[in-house]
């Protein structure tokens, strides 16, 4: 389903005098070319090391007894299996946690050197608890009801957890506007003005029914511009950093508000939910063919009782190690290409915002602008690309605004870099 709907070829038909191809050295001087290189090679060492830790680690308690005994050591004060979950979730977390706990710190160091953020250390620690929290709670959720399925339904488990999986990851994006974005930053409504009347007539021109524009305190964390849309039916909303409102120029707001409707209109959120609550079923399925492996419970230390003599060891609470490593790989593995589907569908709503204020010059101007300020990578490595990418590079961008004039002959947008 998920290659039938991916918009693979956001524009269609043949372009006129031939395809322009993404060029960095075009739009950008050599300068920025550098200095955007100069932060992804920096940023870039702690994010592999951060990532082959985490892997390693989470691996080694997953696939090896160490797991089982150091959740078996910290859950034995607590009689009840409920509280023994929490005591597992929290204490795993957190050591996973820590263990990248130098890389997040070496990475913030790069950003502040770099003048992208602007927290201090006090706020940067409230931002990780936070983050910590949340995601405790998410798998206490998770492992509670999880067990309860286990518990009741020892062979059958996996057709509800399947079910509540999905149910949940609905849940979660329809409520994350409302619970978790403001535990990191605050929100109010875009302040009475041109810019403001402008984006409120161009949702209108779209026919896309919004109640307003909300303006995030973004600044508070950093410099970099951005604009995003969350939730959906009576949750979604548009919102733009506050950086944006004071260093970007109204047209320029225009076109991302513009790419933002275009998100709205496609139901990109609902369809990206959708998708993920699609792969979470089909993850669970393959867990419980992973969770019911003998050969893996006892490589994990985990006890397999005969069959029909008790509860399945996928209900003993030190089996969470197992299943915490059992789910990072599949994300692992789903994210190249969750990125790749992300990318075109950003494409698409890319070429509604052409569409829609018929502006390419203004377009690659807005682009350029967004990748000096965010120092977005001009000429991503292939595998960092396949790996982190969501969106297509600044130069990719531009070139499809290039290629969207041709398709409609108009002029091609100058070249920027002696801009």
């Amino acid at each position: 389903m998920l290659a039938l709907t991916t918009p693979w070829r956001p524009l269609s038909g043949p372009v006129p005098g031939g395809t322009v191809a993404p060029d960095a050295s075009r739009d950008f001087t050599a300068a920025q070319i550098a200095r955007a290189a100069a932060f992804d090679g920096a940023i870039s060492l702690p994010a592999y090391l951060s990532l082959a830790l985490s892997l390693l680690s989470v691996l080694v308690l997953g696939l090896t007894p160490l797991g089982a005994r150091l959740l078996g050591v910290v859950i034995r004060p607590a009689r009840r299996w409920p509280l023994q979950l929490i005591v597992a979730a929290i204490v795993l977390t957190a050591v996973l946690r820590i263990v990248t706990l130098p890389f997040r710190v070496w990475a913030e160091t790069i950003s502040r050197r770099h003048g992208l953020s602007t927290q201090d250390w006090g706020g940067w620690a409230q931002d990780q608890l936070k983050g910590f929290m949340v995601g405790v709670i998410m798998w206490i959720v998770v492992l509670v009801l999880l067990h309860v399925l286990v518990r009741r339904f020892p062979r059958y488990w996996w057709t509800g957890a399947a079910a509540g999986g999905a149910a949940l990851v609905v849940a979660a994006s329809f409520l994350y506007p409302l619970v978790f974005e403001p535990l990191f930053n605050s929100f109010r409504p875009m302040p009475a003005g041109p810019v403001r009347t402008e984006v409120l007539r161009l949702a209108a021109a779209d026919h896309v029914p919004i109640r307003d524009v909300l303006v995030a305190d973004a600044s508070r964390r950093t410099t970099a511009l951005n604009a995003y849309v969350s939730g959906f039916g009576s949750t979604r909303r548009v919102v733009v950093y506050d950086t944006l409102l004071k260093s970007g120029r109204p047209d320029e707001i225009k076109l991302i508000v513009a790419h933002e409707l275009g998100h709205a209109k496609r139901g990109d959120v609902l369809y990206g939910t959708l998708m993920g609550a699609l792969g979470v079923a089909a993850g669970v399925c393959v867990l419980y063919l992973l969770m019911t492996s003998r050969r893996l419970l006892t490589r994990a230390g985990v006890a397999s009782p005969t069959p029909g003599t008790g509860p399945p060891a996928a209900a003993d609470p030190r089996s969470f190690a197992l299943l915490l490593a059992m789910v990072t790989v599949l994300l692992q593995l789903g994210g190249p290409a969750q990125n790749l589907v992300s990318r075109h569908i950003e494409a698409r709503a890319d070429r509604h915002a052409l569409d829609l204020t018929g502006d390419p010059a203004t377009f690659t101007r807005m682009q350029r602008a967004l990748s000096v300020r965010n120092l977005s990578d001009l000429r991503p490595n292939p595998l960092e690309y396949v790996l982190w990418s969501s969106h297509p590079s600044g130069p990719e961008r531009i070139a499809m605004a290039r290629n969207w004039a041709r398709l409609h002959g108009r002029p091609d947008p100058p070249p920027l870099a002696g801009r």
